[in-house]
């Protein structure tokens, strides 16, 4: 049987990627989390972050070379018990045209990019997404590995997984996000301008992910 992407093919994004990945990744997230987006503005500055990293940043390509999926990863810090620092990595936007979603392409970009990351010697990914999208590609619950918010609550959205066994069995850890993904909806507003005008609209899935992104594990 052919592979379902057999004919898509992954490598690193290029200066000349950047305009068709915003608007790929506008498309992908348009009224999905919220009405409209802003995950194509932030695709847009993550790049000139220092905490971005470039040998992470992926693109999928069909064989006529159209763009349908994008995956960006940028550093981040666990902060132990004595202070002791680990550097780790979150990625986000990742994003895959409407047209192609559910057929492969989004766990062909994430498998990719975790082999390059552990060849890199990364140890340790922290994200925030839906469980349901991320646990059979081996992330976790954030409470299990012990790694909070500074606040010292356990999203149930934070997801960790260990690129290298073993990485996060030391003690209590506190997650800080890299500053790279912090931007004005004002500037996001304005970039938007940009493209073609799509309406914006409300769906269920919406007040999902409002649930979710809100929703905290208590200690057992």
């Amino acid at each position: 049987m052919q592979d379902q992407y057999s004919d898509i093919r992954i490598e690193n994004e290029t200066r000349g990627d950047f305009e068709e990945v915003e608007a790929m990744t506008r498309k992908a997230f348009w009224n999905v989390n919220v009405p409209g987006c802003e995950e194509h503005y932030l695709a847009h500055i993550l790049r000139e972050h220092e905490d971005f990293i470039p040998e992470l940043d992926f693109v999928a390509k069909t064989a006529d070379g159209n763009i349908v999926g994008n995956v960006m990863y940028t550093k981040a810090k666990l902060i132990g018990e004595a202070g002791k620092e680990m550097t780790v990595l979150t990625f986000g936007p990742l994003s895959v045209h409407p047209d192609y979603q559910r057929r492969g392409i989004g766990k062909r970009l994430l498998e990719h990019s975790f082999q390059r990351a552990e060849a890199l010697g990364y140890g340790v990914i922290v994200i925030f997404g839906d469980p349901g999208n991320y646990v059979a590609r081996g992330f976790q619950s954030c409470q299990k590995f012990r790694v909070s918010v500074p606040d010292g609550k356990y999203p149930a959205a934070m997801l960790v997984k260990e690129l290298r066994e073993g990485a996060l069995a030391d003690g209590k850890w506190v997650y800080q996000e890299s500053p790279a993904y912090e931007y004005s909806s004002a500037d996001a507003v304005e970039f938007d301008k940009r493209f073609e005008p799509m309406k914006k609209e409300w769906q269920p899935g919406q007040e999902v992910f409002y649930i979710l992104s809100h929703a905290v594990i208590q200690e057992a």
